[in-house]
């Protein structure tokens, strides 16, 4: 059976994007997915990146205009300039790793909640109250808020730490058993192909 290692995170519009495109190929092929929270703004100078808030004003003006070409590409609304974006992502990163360890609801949805939350809904994911509401939707108990505090933040350094290691570099970032590394969401289709034994 296929398994794919997701590093993602709940702050990045292209990660909204993807929508359930992972979770689509996932099922199609058979395939586990292993879903890792990670802070992407410790990640980017680690890696060579910059901080959006950082870049080049030329960046900065060409990043808006492709999220909006591929809000509507995939047909998604986003909102370019959230009212809640940067924002902590801790508390919805630890929602997400404490539900997977749970292992009852729809984590794949759950994602795509706090996402949605951010880049459509002017939501704040880091109020506790989003967080409950995002975890009950997806059929989770909403005290995972709470009981996966200590477990959360402990994974959540550590996929980190993984994703330096293994070459992630952005989000979403998709790395499969034979460690077949995809970055972006426009990229899924490649990671299809790949698991099709097509490319």
């Amino acid at each position: 059976m296929a398994h794919i290692d997701y590093f993602f995170s709940t702050l990045s519009p292209f990660t909204y994007l993807a929508g359930s495109g992972l979770e689509d190929i996932a099922t199609r092929h058979g395939a586990t997915i292993t879903y890792k929270p990670l802070d992407i703004i410790a990640l980017f100078p680690r890696t060579g990146g910059i901080s959006p808030k950082d870049r080049h004003v030329s960046r900065m003006e060409y990043r808006l205009q492709e999220l909006r070409r591929s809000g509507v590409k995939t047909a998604m609304p986003i909102n370019l300039k959230p009212a809640h974006w940067p924002t902590n992502a801790a508390p919805s990163s630890y929602a997400i790793i404490a539900a997977q360890a749970a292992g009852t609801g729809d984590v794949g949805g759950l994602v795509q909640s706090f996402l949605r939350a951010v880049w459509a809904e002017e939501k704040q994911i880091a109020d506790d109250d989003v967080v409950r509401a995002c975890l009950e939707e997806n059929g989770f108990d909403p005290a995972l808020a709470d009981s996966g505090l200590l477990t959360g933040a402990e994974t959540y350094a550590s996929n980190l730490e993984e994703a330096v290691n293994r070459g992630v570099f952005g989000a979403p970032f998709y790395i499969t058993d034979g460690d077949e590394r995809f970055w972006g969401h426009d990229r899924l289709v490649d990671l299809d192909a790949h698991l099709s034994g097509k490319l």
